[in-house]
């Protein structure tokens, strides 16, 4: 079987200032697409994220937009139609958490994480559709969590909204099937970020030691799965939960 290049795609990544969602940014980059990306406040975060994307060669543009607002959504859709064209692959990656145990959650830190979340996610889906059903062609990737199928202590709004994202997922997976649009899930579970980086180091030898494959994984080898699903020849994979965790949720 011959595999032939995919031709250049406008691509919309959000919540790409630093983590995986810069690293899927960069991978789309090197795949030779147009990527556009979105970013809540890390100005410098997207400055880096934007000069490595044109390191691979591929125009690079950077919004600052709230996920959570639908109107900030469009806005920022409406600008990459602007400079790029339609979006034809877009990746679901901002995400916030507010942790705590639940008895102690206010209903601040319950809204904001699934207004982000899972709300943002709902927004640039819809958005993203009606062009992409013009054009018959569409690939879609959320970033959800191993926290979304095995739940996490004192993570309830998070674990809800990334459970969320595959129900949403397969849902507009079976609408837009007959429109050659595919929505799948990836769900990453303990990843290198500078979040755990900044963990004690107890901490990770137990987070590690609960990963069969003994530690943790990095940006790019979810972003490596992230990018396979936004190609061609992913066109008979939709609806499914791809896992990138080391085998932790194994069965989950």
């Amino acid at each position: 079987m011959t595999i032939t290049t995919d031709p250049s795609r406008v691509a919309l990544v959000t919540g790409a200032s630093r983590g995986i969602g810069r690293a899927v940014a960069v991978a789309l980059g090197d795949a030779g697409h147009q990527v556009a990306f979105i970013y809540s406040a890390d100005a410098e975060g997207a400055a880096v994220t934007t000069a490595a994307i044109e390191a691979t060669g591929a125009k690079a543009l950077s919004l600052q937009a709230d996920v959570g607002d639908s109107e900030s959504v469009g806005r920022a859709f409406d600008a990459v139609e602007g400079t790029f064209g339609p979006v034809e692959l877009l990746v679901n990656n901002a995400g916030i958490n507010r942790d705590g145990l639940i008895i102690r959650m206010t209903d601040e830190h319950w809204r904001s994480v699934l207004n982000v979340d899972l709300d943002g996610a709902f927004h640039t889906i819809r958005r993203a559709l009606p062009k992409m059903m013009k054009a018959r062609f569409g690939r879609i990737v959320s970033v959800s969590s191993v926290a979304g199928h095995m739940g996490g202590a004192g993570q309830a709004n998070y674990s809800a909204a990334k459970a969320g994202l595959l129900g949403l997922s397969r849902s507009v997976a079976r609408e837009m099937a007959p429109r050659r649009i595919t929505c799948n899930v990836v769900a990453p579970g303990p990843i290198v970020t500078a979040m755990t980086e900044e963990m004690p180091d107890d901490w990770r030898t137990r987070a590690e030691a609960a990963v069969p494959l003994g530690r943790f994984g990095t940006p790019e080898e979810c972003a490596a799965v992230v990018a396979f699903l936004c190609t061609d020849i992913a066109g008979y994979v939709t609806g499914a939960l791809v896992p990138v965790d080391g085998g932790l949720a194994m069965g989950a």
